[in-house]
């Protein structure tokens, strides 16, 4: 009789404490009473995986074997090693009796008989009980040492934290790393600086050499997307920032259908759990700012709009339902601005739809064109309107202050450097491992050193861009050269530059214009600096020195 046994346990805590070891060795011992003969390669087991789910390697290989009849019978020690839902057991039981195999466990060997039918299952319903039973004492105690402040929400330190090495779950043991902290302070202060943007920063880190957070080589702009938009940085600790829900649709052709993967959620802040402070590397405020930069960068991402040329893509708003509008081209000739207010309500989350007309997107964009020429144009326009100049939005000190991170950083990588070659000629190292580890530390202290002469540079430019003094005259006159053999490309960048919003209510269009009063403050979008289009339109709650006018013109 060809015999065939099958262990499991669940969690790494229980293969250490060997209670699989204490399984195999009942088994073995049953089936040398038995007087059975049992070859290792038929010795199934699956160490640290769920009865939950039926994805186990050595579960795989057993029905492999029984599928093509190699087996007569499977012994186990109790129905839930086999699963512990009930509906798994009685679909592999099932199996197994069809390929020819006998299963057998060890507690209560079952049979037809009804009464032993309907005990196994019970017993799987009531393993399948107790196993919600122990998730739910888990995730609330969780929960509880989480809201005390006793453990972390992760297991791997974010970029720029180190864990202790002796209780890596402790809030307390999170400490900077100097290199990694400096550098997440000077990605923080790029991605705020004028045309920045996570591709440029990912080539430019890809081009530095500097490894990403998995010790990878190339950056991706979700890995910096990541780190700019983790609130860690600013000091707190949070869980409960996104949970996880079922696909779907499927996340590739050619992905396993066996392995979905599930789909981030983000919650509400006022729903996340405060679990301790850490080491801040970033202030709030600048935190903030990267925040309304990454989500105003979103809603004016390309994606799939190259097809078709819109010059007001992403600055049309709806004046009926104040939703944002979309460019879309009807029978390939026909284009529009059409209210999000108008999709279905699982998209637009509203119950009605919006009753606003279909935006001719060609007479829009003349239209509008042709008031922004005529205000450059004439400059005597906005002349009455200009308030003072206020200050520009970089400060000499925030530029010494990512310079002393950056100096601070490579110091930090230099005294590693001397540790180690300490080490080394102390023998506590060999020549090998010595070699590669400093190798990976003047890597870092290149990179950081490319980063300062990067920042010195920028700051000379910044200085000379102060230095200059204009007035809105002599903004228009540079303009006015080339407004009349403009490309489609340099219209799209200047109404990017000097329109806030259009608004468009039935016939009427309502253009908020943003004049830059300065050098400095040509280089940065309005946008960036507020997010309310309706309320308050000439809010000066802003750090660039930028005049907000309105002009009603009828489409």
């Amino acid at each position: 009789m060809r015999i065939a046994i099958y262990v499991r346990v669940s969690t790494s805590h229980q293969v250490q404490a060997q209670t699989i070891e204490q399984q195999l060795e009942r088994l073995r011992s049953h089936v040398q009473a038995q007087g059975w003969e049992l070859p290792d390669v038929n010795i199934f087991r699956d160490d640290g995986y769920s009865g939950a789910s039926l994805q186990r390697p050595g579960l795989d290989q057993l029905r492999d074997r029984i599928r093509n009849r190699e087996l007569d019978r499977l012994l186990l020690t109790a129905p839930d090693r086999l699963a512990r839902n009930y509906v798994h057991q009685m679909l592999l039981i099932e199996e197994m009796e069809q390929g020819g195999c006998q299963v057998e466990f060890l507690e209560r060997p079952m049979s037809q008989d009804p009464n032993d039918q309907l005990l196994l299952q019970i017993r799987g319903a009531v393993a399948e009980y107790e196993r919600t039973l122990i998730a739910e004492r888990m995730r609330r105690g969780r929960q509880a040492k989480l809201r005390a402040g006793l453990l972390l929400p992760w297991t791997y330190a974010p970029y720029g934290y180190r864990l202790s090495a002796e209780r890596p779950r402790d809030p307390r043991g999170v400490i900077c790393d100097s290199a990694e902290a400096a550098l997440v302070a000077e990605f923080f202060a790029r991605y705020l600086e004028p045309h920045s943007s996570l591709d440029s920063m990912c080539k430019q880190l890809t081009r530095s050499q500097i490894p990403t957070p998995r010790g990878g080589r190339i950056w991706s702009p979700t890995t910096l997307r990541g780190i700019l938009s983790n609130p860690v940085y600013t000091g707190h600790v949070y869980a409960g920032r996104s949970r996880y829900r079922p696909p779907r649709v499927r996340r590739s052709a050619t992905h396993p259908l066996g392995q979905p993967h599930g789909s981030a959620t983000a919650m509400p802040a006022e729903t996340w759990i405060h679990v301790a402070q850490v080491p801040a590397i970033v202030s709030q405020e600048q935190f903030d700012l990267v925040q309304r930069k990454l989500a105003t960068n979103q809603s004016f991402a390309c994606r799939n709009n190259t097809a078709h040329q819109y010059l007001l893509r992403a600055l049309v708003s709806c004046g009926i339902c104040h939703l944002a509008c979309i460019a879309r081209t009807v029978h390939g000739r026909y284009h529009y601005y059409l209210c999000n207010g108008k999709a279905n309500p699982e998209r637009s989350r509203r119950e009605d739809k919006c009753l606003a007309r279909f935006i001719p997107a060609e007479q829009l964009d003349d239209l509008v064109w042709r008031d922004l020429s005529t205000v450059l144009l004439h400059p005597e326009l906005i002349r009455d309107a200009l308030q003072r100049l206020q200050e520009g939005a970089w400060l000499p000190q925030e530029f010494q202050m990512r310079r002393e991170n950056l100096r601070k950083g490579g110091a930090g990588l230099r005294q590693q450097l001397e540790r180690l070659t300490d080490a080394y000629l102390h023998s506590v190292m060999p020549l090998a491992e010595y070699e590669r580890r400093r190798r990976e530390l003047e890597q870092k202290i290149q990179a950081l050193a490319e980063q300062e002469q990067t920042l010195a540079a920028h700051v000379d430019r910044q200085q000379e861009i102060v230095g200059l003094t204009t007035s809105i005259e002599a903004f228009c006159q540079r303009l006015q050269q080339g407004l009349a053999n403009a490309t489609f490309e340099q219209k799209r960048e200047l109404v990017l530059l000097l329109i806030d919003r259009v608004i468009v209510t039935d016939g009427d269009v309502e253009i908020r214009y943003v004049v830059p009063t300065s050098p400095a403050s040509e280089h940065i979008r309005f946008c960036h600096l507020r997010t309310d289009y309706f309320d308050h339109p000439a809010s000066r709650q802003h750090s660039e020195a930028l005049l907000v006018i309105g002009a009603q013109d009828h489409l």
